[in-house]
């Protein structure tokens, strides 16, 4: 046997046995030759089923042709060094919602990847949605990679490879070959695609998350001379740029503190890298704990700094409203709010105006109480709103005309476009100037009138909780075009008149008070009484009564007052009363200061802001103020041209990428918050959509929000260190652009998680631009509430995040395992 097997070796063998070798080889040969062929030249079952393919790129809206397009920006946004390909791929996605009769139902078709590093990525369905997670290998304790995952099928419906258990991975042929499969979208998004004329159809597989080191031990000089090509073509396409979050060296714009980039780095600098290398290799295993319900008695309504009854107790005195005003608990709490029974997704606008569903917001006093004055009704499964109010019961619509009718130079929409609606109710005046291209910041407290506010917000409304108690409102001064008062039930009068003297702050000089009260037009002693004490406060503070009108209609009346456009008549009173605030005084503090009985100077520098009126709207919108001229913009430019950039990115971005390939149905979208606004470049891009955007400015941030309210839009101060003065379930969309890592030098993250989590109503959004390590750490979080990751992008060091609030919260097990907080 050895003989004969050696012989064989040697060549010494008998013709018989040699015929039948060459049989055999010549076979083998030919088998050896047909799997080559066919190793080489595989094509996806669903390339060939091109009826199918194109139905995917109907729903997918964007087109494979335009996905390039999605994260583009102009090349004269940014400088030559942002132009530069890098190397990552974008992940992108977009889906196809349909709403049942009840807006309950969303069924997203989400395609993409991502390639950062050492990550790989795990695509999830979960019926008709589908939800992307990236995965660290390193966190990969088991070792296995996805080419020993076992056996998979093609998916037919989306160009992946479906297991059979719901979950879509990529597939690798036996010789350690790639298999190809679609990947037209995400390569040219990438700038790396090829014709497959060019490529021979080596196009990657979509569900590719393989880097380059990897793909090199595949196949080493072929990628290599394709990674050399894609350089080249990507530098010959140098009119473009990612644009969804340009930072650092990257941007003109958005870099608000200069990177110092020496050949020597600091100890500073080495340490806190440490800090936050460390920082990231616990963050998984700090963010995997079990949330648990507050145990609140507001339930549902549960509002931190408002419920804490602990410290309302032990309050010395409510005579000025004290037990209405923000009190926060010493630790924010890391709990969930509950989601009410029977919670259905919200009525979208603007049928929303007129109804919503009753157990969303199950509270019936108002409509027992204010019913006759049309505020709210009860009927069916909704709550309806006929458009009345204490003053207008017949609408509205007829009371915001019989105000411009009774002073025209109020324009609704062009000279008066952000207003005040102080006790505005459900805000249903508010709700209807939006038909005027007016914006209402409609506040109220949380008090006997139950849920106001939240029928308000239900509705698609702008509005908060806020109280004239004891501090000033969280507005910076004059920025106000009119400020409304319709019965709101605040004693401007008494104590020198400070409530009325906090309108005058926040008023804009040459703005009008409008005042729809009793007083005005009842001749009953107390009525009578009071029109005298609020005629000498007005005179003595030097507004000009305007007019004084009747609406026949509703049986009220009003009066509009005026605040002076110089300081004339104040140099003019004969009694310093109310007497002028001193020098010192900032009337722009506006966090936690005390309420003071004094009015400030109009200005008189024609430099300075609130000395002339802005532009009309629309063109308010666009146009940097003219006091910007002598100032340092945020981001280092002369503060017009930051004002003009910070525009043209936000509109790029949201043009491009928000409201392209972010899978956000945004006929679903009402209620926005910018969570750090800036100078309000993001809301400002959503001018022509029917959302509005609370514009936030944080108070450790830059105070721009006089620049927000100059361009007619609207905000507020406020510290996330803390609650926000809103219900649950408030905001169908939040907004972060490089919030969470400011915050993180001040907050713990959890609880802001947790207040994330309980002002977005379910299904909404949360887009968080920051750096990549926080990116991680928003993911975790959101993943241990049982979020559904939309998408994740990262570039260099920055991040893009998209997440989807879902209905989740802990079962009764989990919260057996430890106390309720």
């Amino acid at each position: 046997m050895a003989m004969g097997k050696y012989s064989r070796v040697d060549g010494r063998k008998s013709s018989g046995y040699c015929s039948t070798i060459v049989v055999v080889v010549f076979v083998a040969f030919c088998l050896v030759g047909v799997w080559m062929l066919m190793s080489s030249s595989v094509v996806p079952v669903h390339d060939s089923n091109l009826s199918s393919q194109e139905t995917v790129n109907e729903v997918k809206g964007t087109g494979i042709e335009s996905n390039s397009k999605q994260f583009e920006d102009s090349s004269g946004d940014l400088p030559e060094d942002a132009m530069k390909n890098d190397g990552n791929t974008i992940y992108s996605q977009s889906e196809n919602k349909s709403d049942t009769q009840d807006d309950q139902s969303e069924n997203a078709l989400e395609t993409g990847i991502i390639v950062e590093g050492k990550k790989e990525e795990k695509v999830e369905t979960e019926g008709t949605d589908m939800k992307i997670e990236s995965k660290n290998k390193e966190e990969n304790q088991d070792g296995k990679t996805e080419s020993q995952e076992g056996p998979k099928e093609e998916a037919e419906n989306d160009g992946g490879e479906n297991t059979g258990d719901g979950e879509t991975r990529q597939t690798q042929a036996e010789g350690g070959e790639m298999n190809k499969s679609e990947q037209t979208e995400s390569e040219e998004a990438s700038g790396e695609n090829k014709s497959e004329s060019d490529e021979g159809g080596k196009n990657l597989d979509m569900g590719d998350s393989l880097d380059e080191n990897r793909r090199e031990e595949k196949d080493g000089s072929q990628v290599e001379q394709s990674a050399s090509e894609n350089n080249v073509e990507s530098q010959e396409k140098n009119q473009a740029s990612d644009e969804i979050f340009p930072t650092g060296s990257q941007s003109e714009i958005l870099n608000e503190t200069d990177a110092q980039n020496g050949a020597w780095s600091t100890q500073a600098v080495e340490s806190q890298n440490e800090k936050q290398s460390q920082q990231s290799t616990i963050s998984k295993d700090r963010f995997a704990h079990t949330w648990k319900l507050c145990n609140a008695t507001a339930g549902p309504d549960y509002i931190p700094c408002l419920d804490n009854w602990q410290i309302i107790r032990r309050l010395p005195s409510t005579k000025h409203y004290e037990h209405r005003e923000r009190h926060c608990p010493e630790e924010a709490p890391t709990c969930l709010v509950p989601i009410p029974e029977g919670y259905r997704r919200s009525v979208k606008w603007p049928k929303s105006r007129e109804k919503i569903w009753y157990y969303n917001v199950p509270h019936t006093k108002l409509a027992e109480v204010k019913g006759h004055q049309n505020w709210v009704k009860v009927t069916g499964e909704y709550l309806t709103f006929p458009g009345g109010g204490t003053q207008f019961k017949h609408g509205a619509l007829h009371y915001i005309d019989f105000i411009e009718e009774s002073l025209p130079d109020i324009a609704w929409g062009k000279r008066s476009r952000v207003i005040l609606d102080v006790g505005c109710g459900v805000a249903s005046f508010g709700g209807y100037l939006f038909e005027r291209d007016v914006l209402a910041m409609s506040f109220a407290p949380k008090d006997e009138h139950e849920a106001q506010v939240q029928f308000a917000l239900e509705r698609g409304i702008p509005a908060m909780l806020a109280v004239m108690g004891t501090k000033r409102l969280p507005f910076p001064s004059s920025v106000f075009d009119i400020v409304h008062c319709a019965r709101c039930r605040v004693p401007w009068h008494i104590e020198g008149g400070k409530f009325l003297l906090e309108l005058n702050r926040v008023l804009r000089p040459g703005g009008y008070f409008v005042w729809s009260a009793t007083p005005v037009y009842q001749k009953l002693p107390e009525d009578v009484g009071i029109w005298k004490a609020m005629s000498e406060l007005t005179k003595s503070m030097c507004w000009d009564l305007m007019v004084i009108k009747k609406d026949k209609l509703n049986g009220v009346g009003a009066a509009i007052f005026r605040k002076p456009t110089s300081n004339e008549c104040y140099n003019k009173r004969t009694q310093n009363e109310p007497p002028l605030c001193k020098e010192s005084d900032d009337p722009n503090a506006a966090w936690n200061v005390p309420l003071e009985a004094c009015m400030h100077k109009v200005p008189v520098d024609a430099s300075e802001r609130g000395y002339q009126w802005p532009e009309k709207w629309p063109q308010r919108l666009e146009k940097p103020p003219y006091w910007l001229n002598s100032q340092v913009g945020v981001y280092g430019k002369a503060a017009p041209e930051d004002f003009a950039a910070d525009y043209k990115h936000w509109k790029n971005v949201v043009s491009q990428s928000y409201l392209k390939g972010m899978g956000i149905d945004w006929s679903s979208v009402r209620n926005i918050m910018d969570m750090r606004a800036v100078y309000g470049g993001f809301a400002a891009a959503l001018k022509d959509l029917k959302v509005w955007v609370m514009n936030v400015v944080p108070i450790d941030s830059p105070d721009t929000l006089p620049i927000i309210y100059e361009r007619g839009l609207f905000g507020m101060y406020h510290d996330w260190c803390e609650s926000f003065n809103t219900y649950p379930r408030t905001y169908d969309l939040l907004h972060a652009d490089h919030l969470f890592s400011s915050l993180k030098k001040r907050c713990n993250l959890v609880p802001v998680m947790a207040e994330v989590d309980r002002i977005l109503r379910p299904e909404g959004k949360l887009i968080v631009r920051d750096h990549v390590e926080i990116i991680g750490e928003i993911e975790s979080m959101a993943k241990s509430m049982n979020w559904e990751i939309r998408m994740i992008y990262s570039k260099d060091s920055e991040g893009l995040l998209c997440v989807r609030k879902t209905n989740w919260r802990p079962t009764e097990s989990e919260l057996i395992k430890s106390a309720i907080i």
